[in-house]
C-alpha cells in the first residue's frame, strides 16, 4: 500500500459534510456512524452509496437486523439522490443477518470479504453494527471482528461505514471507538416542542476537521448538512477591504447624521422598537443603489407585504423589486435552521453579485438557534464575509417598547458585543410626552467618520423617512421629558420652548 493512496480523500458527495471533513474521509478507512433510531443513519448510508456510485465507484449496502430491502428502497426512492439505474452495478444490497446468526462474526467477516472481492466494491456500508456486537461471545471477539474489517478495508482499498444505534460512550473509549479511523454521531434534540438534528465528528484520524456541533436536516434531497458559520468562516475567505467611497442610505439627512453615509462594504446596525421605521430605512437603503443588485432578507413580513409598503411610499425600491434588481429571501423563523439561512444568503450574494443587503430583524436568528451566545460570533462571520464579497450590509435589531428614560436617553441599550458586527450603529427611539409619541434618531457609532453625537427628531410620512435638519426639536423633546409639567423652572420665569403643534 503506497503512502499516496492512504492520504487520498474520498468525498461523501454531501457538500456541507465534506466541508466539515475537510474534503471527505480517507480512502480505505473504517468509520462508525452512530445515532438513536430515527436520527437519519439509514438515509445517510444510502446517500453515501448512491453519491459514490454516481461518481463512478461501486458500493455495497449490507443490512443485519433491519427493515427489508424492499421497504427501505421504497422509502429512499422518494429522495433526490436515489437513482434506480445505479442498481445493482453501482449500488448493490445484501442481507447478512442469517449469516451472522448461523456462522457468527467470523462467518460474517468471511462473507463481507468475498462480496467485496466479487463485486469489486470500494465503499461498504454495514447497517446494524449493534447486532454484530450483541452476537459476540466476549468483548475480545468483537475487537477481533473490527480488526478483521480493518484488514479487509486496507487490502481491498475499500472504505467502510459502520452504522450503529448503540449509545455513545461518554468517554468514547470503548474498543470499537478507539480502533476505527473516525467516529461520527447523529443527534436529535428537543428545543421546547421543536425537534432539531445535530451532527458531531468526534474523531477523524489522519485529517483535520471542523469540531463542534453542526446542524443537519432530512429533506427531499436527502441529508443536508450546515456547518457552523462561525467555524467555517472563522477567517473571511478573502482579506477584508472597506475601500470606500461612501454611499447613500437613500435619505440625505440619514447620510448626514452618519457623517456622510456608510462606507462601501461596511455594515450598519439599526436598532429600535417596532414602529420606529427600521424596515423603511432598509427600503430606502436598497433603493439608493441605482445600478446595484440588492437582497431583502425577511423572517416575518412576507414579500407581498414588503412590496405593498414600498409601492405605497412610492420608493425607488418598489420598481427594483418588480424588475428583479432587488430580490427577496423570505425564511419564516418558525422552522428555519440558523446556519442554513446564513449559508443560503451567502450563496445568493455570490451567485447574484449582490452589492446591498438588508436583513430585517436579526432577533429572529436567535430564535432559530436558541443559542443567543452564538449571535455575535455568527453575525460577525456573516458581515465579514459579506464585506469580502463586495456587499454593503444593513441589519435591523428590534428593541423592547421602552421609551426614553428622562435624563437617560441611552439607558437600557444592548450595546455590548455589537461592535464587531457593524462599523455603524444607529438608534431609533420613542419619546412619550403626554398623549404624543415622538421619534428620535441618533448615530452612536460611525467608524472613521466625523459625526455629531446628537439626537434628531424624525417622522414616517407618505414619502418614507424624513429626518429634521437639526437637533432643535429633539432637544425640546428631551428637555420636556425632564420637565413633565411643560414649564421650565427659571429665575426669569421663562416658558419652555414649544414643539410644532403646541397650542399658542
Amino acid at each position: 500500500m503506497s503512502e499516496d493512496r492512504r492520504i487520498q480523500k474520498l468525498p461523501t458527495g454531501i457538500e456541507g459534510f465534506d466541508t466539515i471533513l475537510h474534503g471527505g474521509v480517507l480512502r480505505g478507512g473504517i468509520y462508525i456512524i452512530l445515532g438513536t433510531p430515527g436520527a437519519g443513519k439509514t438515509i445517510l448510508g444510502n446517500q453515501l452509496c448512491f453519491n459514490h456510485a454516481a461518481a463512478g465507484g461501486r458500493a455495497l449496502y449490507v443490512t443485519l437486523l433491519a427493515e427489508t430491502h424492499g421497504r427501505m428502497l421504497g422509502h429512499i426512492g422518494q429522495l433526490a439522490f436515489f437513482d434506480e439505474a445505479l442498481i445493482p452495478d453501482g449500488v448493490s444490497y445484501l442481507s447478512a443477518f442469517r449469516i451472522l446468526e448461523t456462522e457468527g462474526l467470523k462467518g460474517l467477516a468471511d462473507a463481507l470479504r468475498r462480496e467485496i472481492r466479487a463485486r469489486k466494491v470500494d465503499l461498504l456500508v454495514l447497517d446494524g453494527l449493534v447486532s454484530a456486537e450483541e452476537s459476540a461471545g466476549t468483548p475480545r471477539e468483537f475487537k477481533k471482528f473490527i480488526h478483521e474489517l480493518q484488514i479487509q478495508a486496507d487490502l481491498a482499498d475499500c472504505t467502510m461505514m459502520l452504522l450503529t444505534s448503540a449509545a455513545a460512550d461518554p468517554s468514547f473509549a470503548s474498543a470499537e471507538h478507539t480502533m476505527v479511523d473516525g467516529l461520527i454521531e447523529l443527534q436529535t434534540r428537543m428545543r421546547g416542542r421543536r425537534s432539531e438534528r445535530d451532527l458531531v465528528v468526534h474523531k477523524l484520524r489522519g485529517s483535520g476537521f471542523i469540531r463542534g456541533v453542526h446542524s443537519f436536516a432530512v429533506t427531499d434531497e436527502g441529508i443536508t448538512v450546515q456547518p457552523r458559520i462561525e467555524a467555517v468562516l472563522s477567517e473571511p475567505s478573502k482579506p477584508i477591504v472597506i475601500d470606500g467611497p461612501k454611499i447613500s442610505t437613500g435619505v440625505a439627512m440619514f447620510d448626514e447624521i452618519m457623517g456622510g453615509g456608510p462606507y462601501r462594504r461596511s455594515a450598519t446596525l439599526v436598532m429600535g422598537a417596532a414602529g420606529t421605521g427600521k424596515t423603511t430605512a432598509g427600503l430606502h437603503f436598497l433603493g439608493a443603489g441605482k445600478d446595484e443588485r440588492g437582497i431583502f432578507v425577511s423572517f416575518d413580513e412576507a414579500p407581498a407585504a414588503i412590496r405593498l409598503k414600498a409601492k405605497s411610499l412610492d420608493l425607488p425600491v418598489g420598481r427594483m423589486f418588480e424588475e428583479g434588481q432587488v430580490e427577496f429571501m423570505w425564511r419564516p423563523s418558525t422552522e428555519a435552521v440558523f446556519d442554513e439561512v446564513f449559508g443560503a444568503l451567502l450563496e445568493r450574494v455570490r451567485a447574484g453579485k449582490v452589492q446591498r443587503i438588508f436583513i430585517d430583524g436579526i432577533n429572529d436568528f436567535a430564535q432559530m438557534t436558541g443559542e443567543e451566545a452564538r449571535m455575535t460570533q455568527a453575525l460577525t462571520a456573516l458581515t465579514n464575509e459579506c464585506r469580502t464579497l463586495g456587499a454593503t450590509t444593513m441589519v435591523s435589531l428590534e428593541l423592547a417598547f421602552n421609551g426614553v428614560v428622562p435624563g437617560q436617553p441611552l439607558a437600557g441599550l444592548p450595546v455590548l458585543g455589537l461592535s464587531p458586527v457593524a462599523e455603524n450603529i444607529v438608534l431609533m427611539r420613542l419619546a412619550v410626552l403626554g398623549a404624543d409619541v415622538h421619534r428620535l434618531i441618533i448615530t452612536l457609532k460611525a467608524r472613521d467618520s466625523a459625526f455629531a453625537l446628537k439626537f434628531r427628531r424624525y417622522d414616517l410620512t407618505a414619502r418614507g423617512l424624513e429626518i429634521e435638519p437639526d437637533s432643535v426639536q429633539a432637544d425640546i423633546v428631551l428637555s420636556r421629558l425632564v420637565q413633565p409639567t411643560g414649564v421650565a423652572p427659571s429665575p426669569f420665569g421663562a416658558i419652555a420652548p414649544r414643539l410644532p403643534g403646541d397650542a399658542a
